[in-house]
């Protein structure tokens, strides 16, 4: 796996101890050079019984490297003999399915995390092409497509890259307990105005998360009692800044950068707001519905499963700026209690049907 960051690196790191634990000879091979933390997740899976190799893999396409970590992966698999070789995300998946394909391994099963052909915000038209045709040829050589979500899967379906019959569904979920009671910030600490309405954007700061969208929602005539928590960190946080302070809206907008205190900074907020373009089912809507936090979220893949409109929060018509200001305007108008009664919905809606054994 060479995306190693955010949701990716949480989901592979849980399926290595929920399977190794389960008494799965686990062999996980992933990259640690796009989030060198990672190697800090290496000792827990190790302490569960995987065993865990490092290959330098990157995300951008880069023939030479690319064809020399196949070969390594080729040459580790027939020493392994895997009965199956299980990817994550686009570019691993590639290297890692042409790998077993050539080392003759009998099984390949490949989770995407979203089709990266589908980013029309990160990729121009000519690299989404060139991923749809990997994506499609390799497709033809996998035995099953997970999707995280039932809404991801649908997309799978549609994409016109796998035989739908294929397509299988293994859900995201989280351990609610340190989102349970978890003790708040002091906003002013947080440097955001406590008489306001705090709303929590926690992701990357990249084109997929959408954190340009919540701004000019912010900014929406009719908005003026929110604030926004920014906890993440990411190539774009200083135009967001510029954004923000051209938007005439900066005093509303706390960029906190990477913060390991997730569980605090929702117990502080009065909602969660999930701007993103895409998505394949976000944790961080399942840790909000935790801490009893109702979710104000744009229609993508994941949320439309989680979010009920007007019963645990509300979905944005559309994946832009004004549908989202639409809603958030609902969130301002809706009240304290009505917030409230939302959120406990929605923890009820989390506890029924997305966490995970912690055992």
């Amino acid at each position: 796996m060479e995306s190693t960051i955010g949701g990716t690196r949480r989901h592979i790191t849980d399926v290595g101890h929920g399977l190794a634990r389960r008494g799965w000879d686990v062999h996980l091979v992933v990259s640690a050079e796009r989030q060198p933390e990672f190697r800090a997740d290496f000792a827990g899976l190790e302490a569960a019984g995987a065993v865990v190799h490092e290959l330098p893999m990157v995300r951008e396409l880069r023939p030479g490297p690319d064809a020399r970590h196949v070969w390594a992966l080729r040459g580790l698999m027939r020493h392994l003999r895997p009965a199956l070789v299980h990817t994550h995300s686009s570019k691993a998946g590639a290297l890692g399915r042409t790998a077993a394909r050539l080392a003759g391994v009998p099984r390949r099963v490949h989770t995407p995390h979203t089709l990266a052909f589908l980013f029309e915000g990160m990729f121009g038209p000519r690299k989404r092409r060139l991923f749809h045709a990997v994506e499609k040829r390799l497709a033809a050589s996998t035995d099953r497509l997970v999707a995280v979500s039932e809404s991801e899967a649908e997309t799978f379906r549609r994409s016109g890259v796998v035989d739908p019959a294929k397509v299988r569904v293994v859900p995201n979920g989280i351990d609610p307990a340190p989102f349970e009671g978890a003790a708040p910030h002091a906003l002013a600490e947080l440097g955001l105005d406590p008489a306001r309405v705090t709303f929590a954007v926690v992701g990357l700061l990249n084109v997929a998360k959408g954190h340009d969208l919540a701004l000019d929602a912010l900014a929406a005539p009719g908005n003026e009692a929110a604030q926004l928590l920014f906890a993440g960190h990411g190539a774009l946080e200083g135009e967001l800044r510029a954004r923000a302070a051209a938007l005439g809206v900066a005093q509303r907008v706390a960029f906190l950068g990477f913060r390991a205190d997730v569980p605090r900074l929702l117990a502080s907020a009065d909602a969660l707001l999930l701007p993103s373009r895409w998505e394949g089912m976000p944790y961080i809507v399942l840790e909000a519905m935790a801490a009893g936090l109702p979710v104000l979220a744009t229609p993508v893949d994941g949320a439309k499963d989680l979010v009920r409109d007007g019963a645990t929060g509300w979905l944005a018509g559309a994946v832009d700026a004004r549908a989202l200001a639409l809603r958030l305007r609902d969130a301002l108008d809706a009240g304290p209690e009505a917030r409230r009664a939302l959120g406990a919905r929605g923890r009820e809606r989390l506890r029924a049907r997305a966490t995970r054994s912690t055992t």
